[in-house]
């Protein structure tokens, strides 16, 4: 950028000529030229408009300016609208000081304007967004929700936070659910977030919108009925039972699962489906249960699967992400979580960041670039890591400096889980 903007500075009897501070830069409106601060004029917009009224740009030679100065390592194509821009200045007669004090202004903001105001932009998002994650923390999630996949956290561990931060969240179900996730009113005056039909896995969205469309007209009676008014296929009332979406209809999911062997397709063509009292069915076990959220849903609104584990984990003297929180800077300690997110950033040097999760929250690991060549399979290839390593705490941001990695995955059992790796 030094060697770019001795390149196109203004030469040294232009800039002595000219009677503009280095703080100002000019302003056009209409004909007449005038100045305008620095801080308030550093927008593309008027860099742009500059071009357009004193030198004659089109609206697709001002576009070529923008590109030319969002496009990295841009100073061929900014020389040669430096040349069109000066030509037309000419024709307007501006030249001399004048000429040099605008080519200065624009062709200075190309090195810092588009950082700047991406900074900026980004900082207002993140304000924005603390906000309603802050105050609105249910609306918040929902559209989380409803934008996934996005980011580098997934369905799960955002409902997971969510639940930590007091949202209610309801389940899935064919009596409530829209396609979307969506928001209710809540006895407690906040409101319920309604997990949406598009959420479970397996179900087409085609036939969610069926679901939510038949039932405006009444609401659904039975899995019959709901098969038959919708046009649901076996596959959709399958996907549906698994994610515990007929739990107002017919029970837990084996029992749903039991009457949609009795809907068959004649029954959607209006015959009845013969009446078959199902057998004494056991409802799953806690365990079972959450194994089955995770196949169809990515996630779960019971306990955490850790919370299942704790007991076993501390014997292991494996502490929680909120002990962890809470350690002091050197602290050498030993904590596991489910993988929720690896990352390599090119501007890292090699070094490997982990996220973690139980059901206190998050651990972020660091992993030096010997460890991960050491223990490749085991930073690759767990699903439930636990990690011996030293806590570097900076105010409150604390992370922990991995050591020593272990798969701890046999653990889970056929619990699936998802990591968001290296994007």
């Amino acid at each position: 950028c030094a060697g770019a903007r001795r390149k196109l500075r203004p030469t040294a009897r232009s800039t002595a000529r000219t009677s503009m501070s280095p703080s100002s830069v000019l302003r056009i409106t209409g004909t007449t030229l005038t100045t305008k601060p620095m801080a308030t004029a550093d927008s593309p917009a008027y860099e742009f408009r500059i071009a357009m009224t004193v030198g004659g740009f089109t609206g697709g030679e001002a576009e070529d300016l923008r590109r030319a100065m969002g496009f990295k390592r841009s100073m061929a194509r900014m020389e040669k609208i430096e040349q069109r821009l000066r030509e037309g200045m000419a024709r307007n007669g501006i030249i001399g000081a004048t000429a040099d004090d605008i080519v200065r202004s624009i062709t200075s903001f190309a090195l810092y304007g588009f950082p700047e105001s991406h900074a900026a932009s980004f900082a207002l998002l993140v304000y924005v967004s603390s906000w309603l994650k802050c105050h609105e923390p249910a609306a918040f999630t929902c559209a989380l929700l409803n934008s996934q996949p996005l980011g580098f956290y997934s369905t799960s561990s955002i409902v997971q936070d969510a639940r930590r931060h007091g949202v209610e969240i309801r389940p899935a179900d064919v009596l409530f659910s829209e396609v979307d996730s969506t928001l209710e009113p809540a006895p407690e005056g906040k409101p319920a977030l309604r997990l949406g039909l598009g959420l479970i896995k397996g179900l087409k969205v085609n036939s969610a919108e069926r679901v939510v469309t038949a039932r405006k007209d009444r609401v659904f009676s039975s899995t019959e009925d709901l098969a038959r008014r919708a046009g649901l296929d076996r596959a959709d009332l399958t996907s549906l039972a698994a994610a515990d979406a007929l739990a107002s209809l017919s029970g837990h999911r084996r029992e749903a699962l039991w009457e949609t062997l009795a809907v068959d397709d004649p029954t959607r063509l209006e015959l009845p489906a013969v009446a078959v009292s199902p057998p004494p069915l056991a409802a799953p076990t806690e365990g079972e249960a959450i194994v089955g959220d995770y196949a169809t849903m990515g996630f779960t609104l019971r306990r955490h699967p850790l919370a299942l584990l704790r007991e076993s984990l501390r014997t292991r003297r494996i502490r929680t992400a909120e002990e962890v929180a809470n350690s002091t800077h050197g602290q050498f300690i030993r904590t596991a979580g489910i993988v929720t997110c690896r990352q390599r950033p090119a501007t890292a040097s090699g070094v490997i960041f982990v996220t973690l999760e139980d059901e206190t929250g998050y651990v972020n690991l660091i992993v030096w670039n010997d460890l991960a060549d050491r223990q490749r399979k085991e930073l690759i290839g767990s699903r439930l890591l636990a990690v011996s390593g030293e806590v570097q705490r900076q105010g409150r941001v604390v992370h922990v400096l991995a050591r020593r990695l272990e798969d701890l995955s046999a653990l889970l059992g056929r619990l699936a889980t998802v990591s968001h790796d290296f994007h």
